[in-house]
């Protein structure tokens, strides 16, 4: 029996069978006159929605059109964590026993994250970002928006005001003696916050 994979994205699932059911299960076979259909997604991505087909769509019975013989098992891949952006996932603990992540993995994760860049130390790598901003008060109220993302993520960095108006952020695992991913988790959330209205204006010339 053939199987093809289909993957879809997990926003707008597109209707294949004449009528999916809201099911929170992670495996659920549904059924047409001609082909099955199966779901398979991880639990913690929650259910994903179904509609009945319009008017239009079974006039045009799509549900005979599918390619494939009529035994053929179609199924529909939800992506896994792995790929969801780094600021929509969520810190994990993190095991003393475990190996800090590898320069080569480091250096792919570090081109999702803006402004951060590799540091190497005596204590293993690091995530730096500096910010310049307008004034002494502007870097107290981005170190009050940093503090507030890292307490929410339950991974926190090490933050430093440094003259009056640089903000120096680090992130590792201090346990592991290197980075892990929850370290560029957190550098993706901090990436969101808003410093527009922190950092020095730009003159304009008439």
């Amino acid at each position: 029996m053939a199987t093809i994979n289909l993957v879809f994205p997990l926003v707008h699932p597109i209707i294949i069978a004449p009528r999916f059911l809201h099911t929170p299960s992670s495996l659920c076979a549904l059924t047409s006159n001609r082909f099955t259909t199966r779901s398979m997604a991880n639990d913690f991505l929650g259910d994903f929605g179904a509609r009945d087909p319009f008017p239009a769509e079974l006039e045009s019975k799509f549900g005979e059109k599918v390619l494939g013989n009529v035994d053929t098992e179609h199924k529909i891949l939800i992506p896994n964590i792995s790929a969801l952006s780094l600021s929509q996932q969520e810190c994990t603990p993190t095991s003393p026993l475990q190996s800090p992540m590898s320069e080569d993995d480091a250096q792919k994760l570090i081109r999702k994250v803006l402004g951060w860049r590799l540091m190497h130390e005596e204590s293993g790598l690091k995530l730096q970002c500096l910010w310049k901003l307008r004034d002494f008060k502007c870097g107290v109220e981005l170190i009050n928006r940093i503090s507030k993302v890292a307490e929410a993520a339950g991974h926190f960095p090490n933050i430093h005001l440094e003259q009056p108006n640089q903000v120096r952020a680090e992130l590792w695992t201090a346990s592991i003696g290197g980075l892990s991913m929850n370290d560029f988790i957190v550098a993706a959330k901090i990436d969101e916050i808003k410093t527009s209205d922190l950092v020095p204006r730009k003159r304009v010339w008439a």
